[in-house]
């Protein structure tokens, strides 16, 4: 696969460019971004795969990439694509990644950031002491066994909260209340059950952290209002997902789905993207396997942010409510009004959407919105969109007649490796340049700080501004770091 195979992108307004259909491709290809967001020629080949997912079987309306697009495993990373299950439409691991349900967690503190402030090193000290993180083996909550871990595979942060570890706001704020209902554990492989029983509560590395923040700005009030957000105000953000047993689901099928292929006569542009129909057996088995990693993440932010909550609690007397919880890295049975195919124009069509580092964005009045926000006329779905380590982060809403299926970006983008990042800084002074600007760091590693160096990242003001651009989204708030846990 090379950049030289990619049809040339059509600018269509600011923050809208195409790649025509050609060759094998089904459909266009759609990049929502400004011209300084584009992934670079020649180094990042997410273009490429952006034509490569239109060449999917039943695919419908475009491939998208959103303003923080950047290569990743078969699917660009911020790649989504939706396939009409009617029509043949596939389904394809790649398209949902190995970290399955890797999502944001942001709860609102009770407690303003002069107040915090002088508390604010013995909370990032507790902090870092209730949360397991790296990537060997640390749980919050130590599971007694295969079939209690099946209770949790089969109902997510439902089963933590029956257990005690949370209260019912946090299944209400929660994208589908706490756990997906398709589960089926008895899908997973020895080895998938295997990780993950020991890891249950944890925060894992790489990008993944749980940040102490402040809200520098609301830019949405009836919004920030909706959400329970107000300027000043400190909130804690959890980034993390399945850990080894999502990665590990991802794997199995990956390789399953490379054996099928052949028997439904399929083949891709690139093996990252093997894939079979929704509806067929490997199809439906990956999917429940999915469900089940979807719910562990669930599961395992509720977790954490029950130990932050925790701290929080006996440190400042402060209490965290849920603001949200929303995954990036999924596969989801939908139901979107798409022109062509056996229906009439606009009929209703059932369609397994892929988001990879991208998450939904429901509009106003959607059913799937929690009951408290669902009658609100101008307030969607909150979505939540972590900068990297250093730099702000965003609450945005979901807008009337988004496209994509209702999507939008999930972060700042890559754009360096974390092996390029950890040449070009020493993790001791990137402390030291965070704490300087008032930042405390609690890392797990040297080199797991350098990796995430600020600088690796793309401009996460210049990706919301791009989403709301193109009208994917709408700006709430703007949060800025006062502290970091990291893997």
């Amino acid at each position: 696969m090379t950049q030289a195979r990619v049809p040339a992108l059509v600018q269509e307004t600011p923050y809208r460019y195409q790649i025509e259909p050609t060759g094998r491709m089904r459909v266009p290809g759609v990049v929502f971004a400004s011209p300084g967001l584009l992934p670079e020629v020649g180094g990042d080949q997410a273009l490429q795969q952006v034509a490569d997912v239109a060449t999917l079987p039943g695919i419908v309306d475009a491939s998208y990439a959103m303003p923080d697009v950047h290569w990743g495993y078969g699917f660009p990373i911020g790649g989504v694509a939706a396939t009409d299950i009617a029509e043949g439409g596939v389904v394809s691991p790649g398209g949902v990644g190995f970290d399955i349900s890797c999502g944001v967690r942001l709860y609102a503190a009770d407690v303003d950031a002069a107040d915090f402030a002088p508390r604010k090193e013995a909370v990032l000290d507790g902090l870092s002491r209730s949360t397991p993180r790296g990537m060997g083996k640390g749980a919050v909550w130590e599971l007694s066994g295969a079939g209690q871990l099946a209770k949790v595979l089969a109902s997510g942060a439902r089963y933590a909260v029956e257990q005690g570890h949370g209260v019912q706001r946090d299944l209400d704020r929660c994208e589908d209340f706490g756990a997906v209902d398709d589960a089926d554990p008895a899908a997973l492989s020895e080895r998938a059950v295997k990780r993950g029983l020991h890891q249950l509560g944890s925060l894992g590395s790489g990008n993944h952290f749980l940040e102490v923040q402040v809200v520098d700005a609301v830019r949405d009030q009836a919004a920030a209002e909706a959400y329970g957000l107000r300027a000043g105000q400190v909130c804690v953000m959890i980034h993390c997902g399945s850990r080894g047993l999502g990665h590990q689901i991802c794997t199995d099928h990956v390789r399953a789905m490379e054996q099928a292929m052949a028997g439904f006569g399929i083949t891709v542009p690139d093996r990252q993207l093997a894939c079979v129909p929704v509806d067929s057996d490997p199809g439906r088995a990956y999917l429940r396997a999915m469900a089940s990693a979807a719910n562990y993440a669930r599961a395992n932010r509720q977790l954490l942010g029950q130990a932050a909550r925790g701290v929080f609690e006996r440190l400042t007397g402060a209490g965290l409510d849920l603001v949200y919880d929303i995954s990036h890295n999924l596969a989801k049975v939908e139901t979107h009004r798409v022109a062509g195919g056996a229906g009439a124009a606009g009929a209703p069509r059932r369609l397994c959407v892929h988001r990879k580092g991208a998450t939904r964005a429901l509009p106003p009045g959607h059913p799937d919105l929690p009951a408290d926000l669902r009658d609100l006329p101008d307030v969607g779905q909150p979505v939540l969109i972590p900068g990297s380590m250093g730099t702000a982060s965003y609450v945005l809403t979901g807008v009337p007649g988004g496209p994509a299926f209702a999507s939008t970006c999930h972060g700042a983008g890559r754009t360096l490796s974390r092996h390029q990042a950890a040449k070009a800084v020493r993790g001791q002074e990137l402390r030291q340049l965070l704490e300087s600007r008032g930042i405390a760091v609690r890392g797990a590693s040297w080199r797991g700080l350098a990796e995430e160096m600020p600088e690796a990242y793309k401009d996460i003001d210049a990706v919301v501004e791009a989403a709301e651009g193109a009208g994917l989204a709408r700006a709430v708030a703007r949060l800025v770091p006062v502290g970091v846990v990291k893997g």
